[in-house]
């Protein structure tokens, strides 16, 4: 389990993470989001130690990271840094090498991960011939090719088409089911919320939610109810305790606790048969609104 505990860090006299804790445990994907200068890469540099923490340590397995631990990390930045002119296999081979594989071992897990993130056929090509979607591509298996410990992406999915984004995520699904902890950013919310098993929510420089993806759909925000009966659920705004979200004829969703919402129910089908009840949790997206905004003061947003 990858740890962060506590970690400050300031540029001057701004302070851009404060008690920053979260952990990233073995075997799940991680999504880690938070708007433009919440943190995240701040935090990633400080993981991978190209940046030093002011106050508080990152942990592997309770062990403080030290250098050489660092060394079997693999870590994808969010500016592209491969070589353009430099042949696609050719370089995550080097790249391999530096990690210390022999030459051989480093081009073959070159061109096997290179087949399996399908860019088999550009293996040979130059890094700049490649679309963008491509290079990005490159980019992961450059940070995969010497069997990390530990994964850590900022921003892997950019640029990238769905289908190329479902191969990417079953490369790091592979790696996540050996044990090896993945956290990776994004932007894309409703991508972050289809393939994360757990999530952390940075906002202005804190940790504004944490937890398992389904776990904080069920305590963070709202809980909503979808109603569908075959006659008109207009009296549901009359109800106390209810905030109807939207209605039309015998359809409404609206907000209440669990004890309003079953009584609302159990008064739906003495008045009409009930096609539907269903609790509707938060997306990915209103959750983040919601904890950003009670993180973030308005003014600083």
């Amino acid at each position: 389990m990858l740890r962060i505990q506590g970690v400050d860090r300031s540029f001057g006299d701004r302070k851009v993470l404060d008690d920053v804790t979260f952990t990233v445990e073995r075997g799940r994907l991680t999504g880690f989001v938070g708007g433009n200068g919440a943190g995240k890469t701040t935090t990633m540099r400080i993981i991978l130690g190209v940046l030093a923490a002011d106050r508080g340590e990152v942990t592997l397995d309770g062990h403080p990271l030290q250098p050489e631990d660092r060394v079997d990390f693999g870590y994808m930045p969010e500016e592209r840094g491969l070589y353009p002119k430099m042949r696609v296999a050719e370089q995550i081979a080097y790249l391999g090498r530096l990690h210390g594989l022999e030459r051989g071992v480093a081009m073959d897990r070159a061109r096997d991960l290179l087949d399996r993130l399908g860019l088999a056929e550009r293996a040979d090509d130059p890094l700049e011939n490649l679309s963008l979607g491509n290079q990005q591509r490159a980019q992961i298996a450059a940070a995969l090719v010497h069997e990390p410990r530990v994964l850590v992406l900022d921003e892997p999915f950019s640029g990238l088409d769905p289908l190329a984004v479902d191969v990417v995520v079953g490369v790091l699904a592979e790696y996540a089911a050996r044990g090896v902890p993945v956290l990776f950013s994004s932007h894309q919310l409703d991508l972050v919320e289809r393939l994360c098993d757990d999530l952390v929510i940075i906002a202005g420089g804190r940790i504004a939610a944490a937890g398992a993806r389904e776990e904080l759909r069920s305590a963070v925000g709202s809980t909503r109810y979808e109603l569908t009966t075959t006659g008109d659920v207009g009296w549901v705004r009359e109800v106390p305790g209810v905030e109807v979200v939207e209605f039309d004829g015998g359809y409404a969703l609206f907000e209440a606790d669990e004890a309003v919402a079953h009584g609302v129910l159990a008064d739906a089908v003495r008045r009409a048969p009930v096609k539907s009840f269903t609790p509707v949790r938060p997306t990915l997206g209103e959750i983040f609104r919601e904890v950003v905004a009670d993180a973030v003061p308005e003014d600083a947003r």
